[in-house]
């Protein structure tokens, strides 16, 4: 995206805030930075804080974090809500299998491990043996295993590292069974698989950042490689780049029978063309499935000359198409599942049948297909929830799948396709009592009218009175569906009596294309409607009431309660924006942000730039009496820059009027979220549920069933 201008003049104001009765704010320089867009001047007094190499920065951050943590240690059930935390969390963890020839994978954690170890072995009774152990990369659990590909003859497997939480990755290959580690080290890798082929591998990668600016300098320049075992980094093969649009980013995969390189392009989050190119043939054209970016296209695998894809051109819920590559024109592709009124999710083939997920009013449907698409049998799942993890083979019977809701911590089911039926292979067992509590789905009245779905989640029982906490989750975006899962930092919240509400706002998935394009540009308010309109409903129906409500969402799920609490600050009592994307008018500066655009829209618009300004979080805190907010962002995030967060809080510090507190929690050595050591998570969960307790009035009951004790102005 095109440069905006920047003004910044030489002198500077200071600000103080106010003292609320629990917290006094650190003073935030404000200068007299400015940008024009279009004639019009708007003001960005926190662009300093954008460095973050800085030294003035540093010492913001830490006076912040004082502050913060100052508050929190003063409630004296915050070590009680961990001890608990640290109950529910402790449960063994396993991921579905995935067979690998004679040998089985598997992600084990006993329940107190900060990362999940990786487990190998021979056949489903086979002693398990650790293959990779993430706990060992690093003394404090921060570097985790972002990336596990093994290769077709089953010999050698690429795995990669994330270092505390950042979306740089390494790249690493290994030996299977032993797990010897060779020599082989690829550095600058970000958002990339690795594809096998022969003796090396397809992976992309960027340029090297400027050292210092690797957390926040735009991304740019991506190319495809192909690398070969045993040869350095630098004699890397470059197999596709595109240096007239440094936009684009390229993801690689091979089919099963190592017939074909499959190359998608990707200029956003939304849409992406196709190329195909046939392997070992010499001088192979690269075929063009697709060279638009309005649509997604992805490949299933090939099958007897043609491939599998799943698309929504044509079809805002999905279909499955057969491509052949020899005559890849629209007017030639098969449809072998057509459209329906789900949405088709995603499509594996499991001993020579299709295996279909859909998503009915944002809940689990299985499906399966003979090769030519004829319906055969739906597969039988416990009752409304979510699969996920479906693993399987094209040429095996065997498959593996999770099922799970908003209180089981989950079921893995091994799946015959042979006789079409399923066992359940391990059950997770919790220290939560998820018989004792019940979630029900409503349908609510958006804004202009458009029904949206909700679950709510509560104990049994639970009276309508309009008393009852209630934490109301979102997000609405990226074409990403909210669908049911279990999570122990929820299931506190929920014994402790509160109610937990999701709302299936527009902007995400939960019903194809169009729902996600109705929250998206010009329409983003629709998402910020719908979310208010949760709130209003479950007020109105008394489930709980504005002064009992706390709101929360993560990066874009943070814009949404930006965005809320400052267009209605006086509906909600608490708001947790969680690594928010908050700057809207210079979002598309960092990292990875200007593939954010196709949801946005930029402010190098003049017509989306009006309608960014008009919501953007950052923009739009005025002097108002706000929730009690705790803001929650990382000094490692390079997918939303804390910076966003940073000007967020230093906005509503200045502007709060009422006596509720606005706190930043910046996490040292932490990222976007992606790979977040157990300590670190429960170390959050324990600041955010102190935080909202307190807030809402809640006191926990300890194991006699007395308070923990009261707060410090004798509540």
């Amino acid at each position: 995206m095109n440069p905006m201008k920047h003004i910044l003049t030489a002198f500077t104001l200071l600000s103080t805030f106010p003292m609320t009765a629990q917290v006094i704010y650190p003073q935030t320089e404000r200068q007299n930075t400015s940008d024009d867009y279009f004639g019009t001047t708007v003001a960005d007094p926190y662009r300093w804080l954008e460095d973050e190499n800085s030294e003035a920065t540093g010492s913001w951050v830490a006076r912040q974090n004082k502050a913060t943590f100052g508050y929190l240690s003063e409630i004296p059930f915050r070590a009680q809500i961990r001890k608990r935390l640290a109950g529910l969390w402790d449960y063994e963890k396993q991921s579905v299998p995935q067979k690998e020839g004679d040998y089985y994978l598997q992600y084990k954690n006993n329940g107190r491990q900060n990362q999940s170890v990786l487990y190998i072995q021979k056949g489903l009774d086979g002693t398990p043996a650790v293959l990779l152990d993430p706990n060992t990369f690093s003394e404090d659990g921060t570097t985790s295993l972002s990336l596990f590909s093994v290769s077709h003859d089953h010999k050698y497997a690429v795995y990669g590292i994330s270092k505390a939480g950042s979306d740089w990755n390494e790249f690493y290959v290994i030996e299977i069974p032993s797990g010897k580690k060779l020599e082989d080290k690829l550095e600058n890798i970000k958002f990339s698989d690795a594809a096998w082929y022969k003796n090396g591998f397809f992976y992309s990668r960027f340029e090297a950042p400027v050292k210092g600016r690797d957390l926040s300098e735009k991304n740019s320049n991506g190319k495809l490689y192909y690398h070969k075992l045993g040869t350095p980094q630098s004699r890397d093969e470059l197999v596709y780049e595109n240096p007239k649009n440094p936009a684009q980013m390229f993801g690689a995969r091979v089919t099963d029978d190592q017939a074909y390189l499959v190359i998608s392009v990707t200029e956003s989050t939304s849409g992406n063309a196709l190329y195909v190119k046939e392997l070992g043939k010499k001088n192979a054209p690269l075929v063009t499935v697709s060279d638009q970016f309005t649509d997604d296209f992805s490949v299933v695998d090939h099958i007897k000359g043609r491939l599998l894809v799943l698309t929504n051109h044509g079809a805002p819920n999905s279909r499955l198409v057969a491509v052949d590559p020899k005559h890849p024109s629209e007017r030639d592709w098969v449809t072998i599942l057509p459209e329906t009124k789900s949405v088709l999710q995603w499509v594996h083939l499991a001993g020579g049948k299709i295996v279909a997920g859909y998503l009915t009013d944002v809940k689990s449907e299985l499906k399966t297909y003979d090769p030519a698409g004829r319906f055969l049998a739906d597969i039988g799942l416990p009752g409304p929830g979510m699969v996920g993890g479906f693993s399987s083979k094209k040429d095996d019977t065997e498959a593996f799948f999770s099922f799970t809701g908003f209180t089981d911590p989950g079921t893995i089911y091994r799946y015959d396709a042979k006789t079409n039926t399923q066992k359940e292979f391990i059950r997770s067992r919790s220290a939560f009592d998820g018989s004792a509590y019940e979630t029900r789905q409503v349908f609510y009245p958006g804004k202009d009218g458009t029904p949206v779905p909700m679950f709510i989640t509560m104990k049994k029982g639970t009276r309508l009175d309009g008393t009852n906490p209630c934490y109301l989750y979102g997000y609405g975006g990226f074409n990403i569906p909210v669908t049911p899962a279990y999570s122990p930092n929820v299931a506190l919240f929920l014994e402790y009596g509160g109610i937990y509400a999701v709302a299936n706002i527009r902007g995400g998935g939960e019903y194809g294309s169009e729902w996600h394009k109705a929250g998206t540009k010009l329409q983003k308010q629709n998402v910020f409607d719908d979310f208010i309109a949760a709130a209003e409903y479950l007020v109105g129906e008394k489930y709980t009431s504005s002064e009992k409500l706390a709101i929360s969402g993560r990066s874009n799920g943070g814009l949404l309660i930006g965005a809320c609490m400052t267009q209605r600050p006086d509906l909600f009592k608490v708001a947790l924006p969680g690594v928010g994307v908050l700057d809207m008018l210079r979002y598309h500066k960092f990292t990875i942000g200007y593939a954010w655009a196709t949801d946005y829209g930029t402010s190098e618009n003049k017509e989306e730039f009006e309608y960014l300004k008009a919501y953007s979080p950052v923009h739009n805190v005025k002097n108002a009496s706000y929730p009690a907010t705790l803001v929650f962002t990382a000094d490692h995030d390079d997918r939303v820059v804390p910076a966003h967060s940073y000007k967020f809080i230093s906005e509503l510090q200045h502007a709060q009027t009422g006596d509720n507190p606005v706190l930043i929690r910046i996490d040292v050595n932490a990222g976007h979220g992606a790979g977040k050591p157990l300590s670190k998570t429960i170390d959050e969960w324990t600041d955010i549920w102190t935080f909202v307790f307190k807030n809402l009035d809640m006191i926990p009951a300890d194991e006699t069933g007395k308070p923990a004790g009261l707060f410090p102005d004798g509540r």
